[in-house]
């Protein structure tokens, strides 16, 4: 992993999402070379198509999840990524350079050259993702401890991260009963320091369920770290690996004592132009989208196009959020609020398709620019369900510490949450975001935000 303005970012990702891009213009650019007699012609005649490409073929890799690493098992789900990158990019190659100029007569040639050269690497990336990865450059883990902790730093490697190999588990000095299976622990052989070099170790992960004076080797996890190990914590490591701060292993003194949550003057001043920018934007881009959609609510059923609604904002402060209403006008006839839920019988058949879109947000682009809310935050939350949140979830009031948003890290990462367990998946997302956030974290979000409009990802 490598870490960009603090977020995590997997550098195979990285690598490939650079290379299948620079691949891609070479492709481009050698066409057109090759049809007007080399690149000193190619450039000057179609350097502006060459570089709208480059930018759209980014945003398109980036939003759709193709470069994301993922569990080997997925096969079916990278080919539908790959489907919908070459619905969007392949489309836009033709327009793209069927604009160069007229007088180019070899035009279509080039357009089905880059259009064919696309389409070979994006199958390229299915195949690479699943069947040809070096095992050799995974990363060798070892985890220090075998209780429940260690159990499911385990599970979390396995499920999330193709690359890594989990070398094995060594029980802490305290540790009495282990839920580590027992062909899985390894038994020590010298210090510490000693059987990590033997096995070839690049990270040790500690997950010791039992922390009190003596559990830890300190000494000897220095020895490593200056060894040139990388030793990481519990918190820590589900920071890195999975873009979220584990509430159930997590102390108040980590988040104190730790970086992030700069949230100075500065920051704040960069994001509220970033949010008005964006959300003016945003509204002149879809202004014809919100035309047809009022229309089409007012046509199915009686009441109001919009519905205006309580919710928590920043330092706990109420404002009124601003949707397109997707449900009867009777959705809470008893005056009791209750949490959206699959196949609602309250939504209705234009609510349904709006909701699936994410179409009924698009009014919160107001709520943005009147300063209630951001670009990218924690989803507002109504204050009854604050209320009864706060007092069953750890930490669930730092989310408030900034603005909600119409979308956020949460809301990309996790599905729709319509229960409290719900409620604290996303809420250790979206501490990461608190804690983490910048102008480059946001960014990922509405590309990420983008793939998930286009698949439908989460909807109720």
């Amino acid at each position: 992993m490598i870490r960009i303005f603090n977020h995590y970012v997997h550098r195979a990702s990285l690598r490939s999402m650079f290379f299948d891009l620079t691949l891609a213009l070479l492709v481009a650019i050698g066409a057109i070379a090759f049809q007007v007699g080399g690149i000193d012609h190619a450039m000057p005649m179609a350097g502006t198509h060459v570089v709208s490409f480059a930018a759209g073929l980014f945003v398109i890799n980036s939003a759709s999840g193709l470069y994301e690493v993922a569990p080997l098992g997925s096969f079916s789900r990278a080919c539908a990524k790959a489907l919908l990158v070459l619905l969007v990019a392949l489309p836009l190659a033709y327009a793209i350079f069927g604009l160069l100029p007229a007088e180019m007569v070899s035009r279509g040639a080039i357009q089905f050259t880059v259009m064919a050269g696309v389409s070979a690497l994006v199958m390229r990336r299915v195949y690479v993702s699943h069947w040809g990865t070096a095992r050799t450059a995974r990363t060798r883990i070892l985890i220090f401890g075998a209780g429940a902790a260690a159990v499911v730093v385990g599970k979390t490697l396995k499920a999330s991260d193709p690359n890594a190999h989990i070398v094995g588990y060594v029980a802490g000095p305290n540790e009495l009963e282990t839920a580590v299976p027992a062909d899985e622990l390894l038994s020590l052989t010298g210090s510490l320091t000693e059987t990590v070099e033997r096995l070839n170790v690049d990270e040790i992960v500690v997950a010791l369920t039992e922390r009190r004076a003596g559990s830890m080797p300190l000494r000897q996890l220095l020895d490593c770290k200056l060894a040139g190990i990388k030793v990481y914590d519990l918190n820590s490591h589900f920071e890195k690996t999975l873009g979220q701060i584990r509430i159930d292993y997590l102390s108040a003194s980590w988040l104190i004592f730790g970086d992030g949550f700069n949230q100075g003057a500065w920051r704040t001043a960069v994001k509220r132009v970033f949010d008005i920018l964006s959300a003016l934007v945003l509204i002149v881009l879809s202004a014809p989208i919100m035309v047809i959609t009022a229309i089409l609510i007012k046509l199915e059923s009686p009441g109001p196009v919009l519905y205006r609604q309580e919710r928590t904002g920043q330092l706990g402060k109420s404002f009124n959020v601003t949707k397109f209403r997707s449900m009867r006008t009777d959705a809470e006839k008893d005056g009791k609020p209750r949490w959206a839920t699959t196949n609602d019988s309250r939504v209705t058949r234009v609510g349904n398709v709006i909701r699936r879109l994410r179409i009924d947000e698009l009014p919160q682009l107001f709520n943005v620019l009147k300063g209630e809310m951001s670009m990218v935050g924690p989803r507002p939350e109504r204050p009854f369900f604050v209320e009864q949140l706060t007092q069953e979830i750890p930490f669930y009031a730092v989310r408030h510490s900034v603005k909600p948003g119409v979308t956020g890290w949460a809301q990309v990462r996790y599905h729709y949450g319509s229960t409290v367990e719900d409620s604290q998946e996303k809420l250790q997302y979206d501490l990461y975001y608190v804690k983490n956030h910048t102008l480059f974290l946001d960014l990922v979000v509405l590309l990420e935000t983008v793939g998930v409009v286009l698949t439908g990802k989460g909807a109720r």
